[in-house]
């Protein structure tokens, strides 16, 4: 037996390399297996959309990205062109041959990895033969009239079909690695395993399928994760055969991942498996030149929206949009999961606070929340086109005053103000004073909503009484639509609405990860999250302080309902009473957070998955040096200096506070010098070590 070639990591420039130098990646294939490879479906396109560069440059040409085939997403996104590995194009034609069309080329997207694209509609003249395969070899019988189940089934065969014939073609080496997401990739690993096919198998779990369901029926799910009757709960919600399909790719891999530690815990009574390693999802960072640019977008596209909220708000503008903070929501329409409902109950008793208290603040607050629409509000459009009305008015009023101003001047004479406007200018400005005249309240939507009556935000609006009155510090903004720059409403993209907005909150219940809070970090905008999204306790295990540094994290685990809005209520009105200066100081300290989120250096987390996968898979090839799971010691986040040694991160209890605390606040901090302590802390990447083989974490392991 040859001895076995032992597997580490170290890091060069941010980027982990082999150590073994025995070990060249020629020696190895690695193949990606998703339903959302080229296709947008939901968070698992982003996670392998922006994690492709830093595996194509560890990977090279070995890098192959395995998706379904959907024309109006490959004439767009994917550049046709022949595979430069033999065996990978000699596997496409046996199958091309046999009737399957298979579709090969590079995805433009950062990194251009290689993509195979399997034609579903060509390969479904077989469904019924391999549905009778999967059943002959797992006993899950699919139902006919589940499509995406069925489409799984298509996918997962034309997969495993194609790794036997491209693995025929091999002796010892390359060794293959195959990386399933999700269940609807998780046939193919299951085949591939009952064929006993020489392919180490990965299988990462982005969020089990029935926590999803459970959470979204109101359920106690935390609390109660070892009390539920799987299989019932499973086939009343007629999800038995995706249930099962997702349980045996988990048991049928060699390494089983998940994304964060509270879907660890969730897989492990859910699934019946601990996961062997936790891999966040992070994104490409990228630094601006100058230090504070990202400061300049924020004022830019603040005033873009300041735009809109005075068209929305024609006839009721009572209140300064310089004091006006813009808060929001975003992302699927799951009322409870999202934390939607809790939102707008904190919003209702933010409101009360800013009145009692008589603060000159004004919270705007967007829910970006996609529902069924007829087509925009005719008041909203109407808003807009008051708003413009007023603007060209006032611009013709302005022309005609300089040009008079600009003539006196030219003849050495102080203009006479009374005369400087006639009597058309004044007739026209009263003109648009007139038009502003509202006979309604400022809608709560942009949309003309289908179901108006049972949409679960406007209920809960009507509910608390928040409907933009005159009298309401707390204004609400449902967009039941993803925002577009095409947009006649709000033309801007999500990441520049993002940009100019002071605060994201997402108070979810369920958030296996929560890419909205971490986009928020890494443009440095503030958010909310929670200890039961994976982003909420990544941040906790990483920054010592995570609300020093605009992450403010609400305990929705261990405290009831109402004390966790509680919470949620004090967060918000202590972000309403800081200074202008102390959000600036915040918006800093919050994008210097964006290095944790770097797939640089959270790619190290699928390297070892791949390791420990190859241990398993090849015992008399590769061995794992016997050291612990991958550690973060030494890339933690301090408090920050100028922080005050207290709960209430530099939040004070009244809105009226003095003058000097801002001053002594402001003495006490520097830039530069906190800039540079925090990269310090994140400059020597953490060591990556291998949990051994056969040691399995305790279930207190993964608490908080």
């Amino acid at each position: 037996m040859p001895l076995a070639r032992s597997l580490s990591m170290t890091s060069l420039n941010g980027l982990p390399q082999w150590e073994d130098e025995d070990l060249p990646v020629e020696d190895l294939l690695l193949f990606e297996v998703s339903w959302e490879v080229t296709n947008k479906v939901g968070g698992i396109y982003t996670v392998i959309q922006t994690k492709a560069k830093i595996t194509a440059d560890e990977w090279g040409e070995n890098y192959f990205l395995l998706g379904p085939y959907f024309e109006h997403n490959v004439k767009t996104q994917v550049e046709a062109c022949e595979s430069p590995n033999p065996a990978v194009k000699k596997a496409m034609d046996t199958m091309k041959s046999q009737g399957c069309q298979v579709f090969f080329g590079r995805w433009l997207i950062e990194g251009s990895p290689y993509v195979i694209l399997f034609d579903i509609g060509s390969a479904a003249w077989n469904l019924d033969k391999w549905k009778g395969e999967f059943w002959d070899v797992s006993n899950i019988g699919i139902p006919f009239h589940d499509r995406e189940a069925n489409d799984a089934v298509i996918f997962g065969s034309l997969t495993a079909w194609f790794l036997k014939e491209l693995s025929c073609q091999f002796d010892d080496k390359p060794n293959v690695i195959a990386h399933f997401h999700e269940w609807q990739a998780g046939v193919g690993l299951i085949l591939s395993r009952s064929r006993k096919l020489p392919v180490a198998t990965i299988f990462t779990t982005h969020a089990t399928l029935l926590g999803r369901y459970l959470c979204a029926a109101s359920i106690d799910f935390y609390n109660n994760l070892d009390q539920f009757d799987i299989d019932k709960e499973a086939g009343e919600r007629q999800i038995y055969h995706r249930y099962c399909m997702e349980r045996a790719s988990v048991h049928c891999a060699h390494v089983f991942t998940t994304v964060s530690q509270i879907t660890a815990i969730e897989a492990e009574h859910m699934l019946k498996r601990n996961p062997d390693v936790v891999t966040p999802n992070g994104l490409n960072i990228k630094k601006f030149s100058a230090m504070h640019e990202f400061q300049n977008l924020h004022s830019m596209y603040k005033a873009r929206i300041q735009e809109f909220i005075r068209g929305h708000f024609y006839g009721h503008l009572d209140f300064s949009l310089e004091k006006t903070l813009f808060f929001f929501i975003a992302g699927r329409y799951e009322f409870s999961n999202k934390g939607a409902d809790m939102f707008l109950e904190a919003l209702s008793r933010l409101n009360f606070l800013l009145r009692v208290h008589k603060t000159d603040v004004t919270v705007v607050v967007f829910f970006i929340m996609p529902a069924k629409t007829n087509n925009f509000n005719v008041e909203t459009l109407k808003g807009q086109a008051v708003r413009k009305q007023l603007w060209d008015t006032a611009q013709s009023v302005k022309e005609k005053f300089g040009k008079k101003l600009y003539n006196a001047l030219l003849k050495g004479e102080i203009p006479d103000l009374n005369k400087i406007l006639d009597r058309d200018d004044i007739t026209i400005m009263k003109r648009a004073i007139f038009s502003t005249q509202r006979h309604c309240l400022p809608p709560v939507t942009t949309h003309n909503m289908i179901d108006d009556g049972n949409d679960p935000i406007l209920n809960t609006i009507r509910r608390i009484g928040l409907f933009n009155n005159r009298t309401d510090r707390v204004k609400v903004i449902l967009h039941p639509e993803f925002l577009s720059s095409t947009s006649p409403l709000l033309p801007l993209d999500y990441e520049e609405f993002v940009r100019g907005c002071h605060l994201g909150v997402f108070p979810s219940y369920y958030e296996p990860w929560g890419y909205t809070p971490a986009e928020c970090t890494v443009m440095g905008i503030p958010s909310v999250t929670t200890n039961l999204s994976g982003f909420g306790c990544f941040m906790q295990e990483h920054v010592a302080d995570p609300a020093a540094y605009g992450i403010y994290i609400v305990d929705r685990r261990f405290r009831s309902p109402d004390e966790s809005c509680n919470q949620l209520t004090q967060f918000l009105y202590g972000f309403c009473q800081q200074s202008r200066r102390q959000r600036i100081i915040q918006r800093n300290r919050t994008e210097r957070l964006s290095d944790l989120l770097d797939w640089r250096y959270l790619g190290r987390y699928y390297m070892h998955a791949r390791h420990l996968a190859l241990s398993r898979t090849f015992p008399d090839k590769f061995e794992m040096e016997p050291s612990a799971p991958p550690k973060t010691e030494g890339f933690r986040y301090p408090r920050p200096s100028s922080v005050p040694p207290s709960p209430s991160v530099s939040q004070h209890s009244s809105p009226h506070h003095s003058e000097g605390e801002d001053e002594d606040e402001d003495e006490r901090y520097d830039e530069d010098e906190e800039a540079e302590r925090d990269r310090q802390n994140i400059k020597s990447p953490f060591s990556l070590g291998v949990m051994p083989q056969g040691k399995k974490k305790q279930h207190g392991e993964y608490r908080n």
